[in-house]
């Protein structure tokens, strides 16, 4: 006997409303690159220039101030669902060249968002709209108390780690961080996964198609008594209750995202040579140890796609994209023009094939582990203000790319010195 798609439908959602064990379905997007990148973050930084270059994903609507459903007017989205005009950015990552000093932008390879719906007792809901949520904290270049492992659990006494760094590799001999290393002058392996660790490793990562990729977990409860702007107070992990993971009475359940960024450091392997002491990446923050890694989102899904993918959709690593009855369905992908937003606030796009003398944002230098005087700790952010923006004086480079910046105090002009003679910005690989 044949059920009907509707009421296929509903069983699954009557079974999925149990959540006697996780489902979960992987976002993509479609593109070359980012949706926009630039000094933009209107979480930590609403209405001004952030403390560092970030790189976004999602709807065209996203700016410096974004309130209320302000994404939902969005003109198009980066992701294959049609109906998420959400943002997801996180800080870009460069490469410090060990030669020279020079900093040149690691192009993105692809960037996933994992959905989990995980075994609860509660009611799994959509996100509401406008839900702003950070994880992971931009200013810290201290070990995590959990060591190299992820630690999500809030309950066990230990501090929140929800970011890792992941790096495949064809032989992890030598490993890709010191043995008994605590943190301070390397970073930390995960006891559990050899490839991946707290903060950057030490060595290629020349696993098959594998570059280098940053991690990071979402909270998954909200707190309606906070807000959706307070990014603070308003979001925190479940707590562990057998097999399943519930949120405190009064708050919402909501979907644990997950954001994985593969990064195309494989571009760079000829330009440094690894010794197992350091490495030469840092975040745009300047961050050479990895362990202020961190993400940021704001929800721009129509509730009811969403909430049809937490009851039906159980796609896992073939992409919620497949899942068919998706209301709105999915993104009509235009081949003459990607969806981005070309004139970034506060600057202009860094080209890819440049190397610059500094990082983007004045006052971002490279600390951590030892070098400018930082030795784990926090960090205070660069010196920024909503000074009048002007353009910057051509360079006299033939190769110059200078961006169009604010006044002294702001952002940089990260003059162009060279080309990369051996990389080449490929990349975007999307699924």
């Amino acid at each position: 006997m044949r059920l009907n798609t509707a009421t296929a439908l509903a069983s699954l959602a009557a079974l999925a409303s149990a959540k006697d064990s996780r489902t979960f379905a992987v976002l993509r997007f479609n593109g070359n690159g980012f949706l926009n990148e630039g000094p933009v973050d209107p979480i930590v930084n609403p209405g001004t220039i952030s403390t560092h270059y970030h790189g976004i994903m999602g709807g065209d609507k996203f700016g410096a101030t974004v309130v209320g459903d302000q994404l939902m007017s969005s003109s198009c989205t980066t992701a294959k669902i049609k109906n998420d005009h959400s943002n997801y950015w996180v800080p870009t990552l460069w490469f410090h060249d060990p030669k020279n000093g020079t900093f040149s932008k690691v192009p993105l390879f692809y960037m996933n968002v994992y959905y989990f719906f995980e075994a609860t007792d509660d009611e799994i809901k959509a996100f509401p709209v406008g839900l702003k949520m950070l994880s992971g904290d931009s200013k810290t270049r201290s070990p995590p108390k959990s060591g190299g492992a992820l630690n999500l659990d809030p309950d066990n006494g230990i501090p929140i780690n929800p970011v890792q760094w992941t790096c495949p590799r064809s032989s992890y001999n030598p490993p890709s961080y010191p043995a008994n290393s605590d943190g301070t002058t390397a970073g930390m392996g995960d006891p559990h996964n050899q490839g991946s660790g707290a903060g950057f490793p030490l060595y290629p990562c020349d696993g098959y198609a594998s570059p280098l990729r940053q991690d990071i977990h979402f909270p998954s409860c909200y707190n309606p008594a906070a807000g959706l702007n307070d990014h603070v107070n308003n979001m925190k992990f479940p707590s562990n209750v057998g097999f399943k993971q519930n949120c405190p009475k009064g708050w919402v359940h909501v979907p644990h995202i997950f954001i994985e960024v593969y990064w195309n450091t494989p571009l760079f392997d000829d330009l440094w040579t690894p010794d197992g002491k350091s490495q030469p990446f840092v975040l745009s923050s300047g961050d050479a140890t990895g362990y202020s890694s961190h993400g940021d989102f704001i929800s721009g899904w129509d509730q009811n796609t969403l909430q049809t993918i937490i009851d039906t959709c159980n796609a896992g690593d073939i992409g919620m994209d497949k899942c068919p009855q998706i209301p709105g369905g999915l993104t009509e992908v235009n081949p003459k023009k990607a969806c981005k937003i070309e004139k970034p606030e506060f600057g202009s796009w860094l080209r890819d094939d440049k190397v610059y003398t500094e990082l983007p944002v004045v006052g971002n230098v490279v600390t951590g582990w030892g070098k400018g005087g930082v030795d784990g700790g926090d960090v205070n952010p660069p010196v920024v203000s909503q000074s009048s923006t002007s353009k910057a004086a051509p360079a006299t480079s033939k190769t110059a790319d200078p961006l169009e910046t604010a006044a002294p105090g702001t952002t940089s002009a990260a003059p162009t010195v060279e080309a990369k003679p051996t990389t080449s910005a490929t990349g975007g690989a999307y699924h």
